[in-house]
């Protein structure tokens, strides 16, 4: 009777890898893909709840020309720019000097209707704080999104040095490598950072997942959902990073012959900076 040997020499081993790539990069390819689906659903469902919404710029036109007296009127429609205008018109004054989250401004906010649960709040009006500055001090500057847009800043260049890791790695250079990643591990940390203040800055104006002191509460739910899930990820490739570096010191890539792993945790990394384009735009630009 006839026998068969039985190869177990690797995964791949009855023909040619599929795509030319490794099973574990294969892989990650396949964890990202479900991943995107994912956030995908996430953001689909946050664009179609916030076009359920009329728009902040819709609620001032609802506003009477008696409780704006002093704006501009043509044709009966009240027309002034959101984010400057009512900046300046409702800067707390006296004790409230400086202050930008507090119970004065949002309260002003409500009674003018541009901050109500019918209307779906002007991320200019919501995310235009800095660290450092108030918003009514930085020589009467108003700040829209410049600080969520530093946070952009901050993930790309951290996608850039990764970038770099990764080719350092197939040079085979473990001392660039080291360089590079700890760069990016620095990137991370730092829009980790940034994020906390921005949660801390939302929290603080009284905003919850079942209360937004800025308009529906949906608006609030999502936020804390959307930006919660990639930040965690983000930490999750922080963690991944920081084990790569401290592997690639005791020289575990040399000892292999190749730096893979670089590449797969550098696939991850892109991937997360990648989200955060899509979260950016749909949670700060509509």
């Amino acid at each position: 009777m006839a026998t068969h040997a039985i190869s177990k020499s690797s995964p791949w081993s009855g023909g040619k890898s599929p795509f030319k790539v490794s099973y574990g990069k294969l892989m990650m390819w396949v964890f990202l893909l479900s991943d995107a689906f994912t956030f995908s659903s996430l953001l689909i469902g946050y664009g179609a709840l916030r076009y359920s919404f009329p728009s902040t710029e819709e609620a001032i036109t609802e506003i009477s020309a008696e409780k704006l007296s002093d704006v501009p009127v043509t044709d009966g429609v009240v027309h002034f720019d959101v984010t400057e205008n009512l900046i300046e018109r409702y800067a707390p004054a006296g004790e409230h000097h400086g202050d930008h989250h507090t119970d004065y401004f949002i309260e002003k906010m409500q009674e003018t209707g541009i901050f109500s649960e019918t209307h779906w709040p002007s991320p200019d009006l919501v995310f235009n704080h800095f660290p450092g500055f108030g918003i009514f001090d930085f020589h009467g500057m108003h700040l829209p999104l410049f600080f969520v847009s530093l946070m952009t800043l901050i993930l790309i260049f951290s996608s850039v040095t990764m970038v770099l890791a990764v080719e350092a790695g197939q040079r085979k250079s473990k001392s660039e490598v080291s360089k590079w990643m700890l760069w990016t591990i620095l990137g991370g940390f730092a829009f980790l950072s940034c994020q906390a203040w921005e949660w801390t800055q939302f929290i603080q104006a009284g905003a919850t997942p079942w209360v937004n002191p800025y308009g529906p509460a949906t608006f609030a739910a999502l936020f804390f959902l959307v930006t919660g899930f990639h930040g965690f990820h983000v930490f999750s490739g922080v963690v991944l990073n920081v084990i790569i570096y401290i592997n690639n010191l005791k020289g575990t890539y040399d000892d292999r012959g190749h730096y893979e792993m670089v590449e797969k945790v550098g696939l991850y990394w892109h991937f997360v900076d990648l989200v955060w384009v899509f979260v950016f735009t749909f949670f700060y630009l509509i």
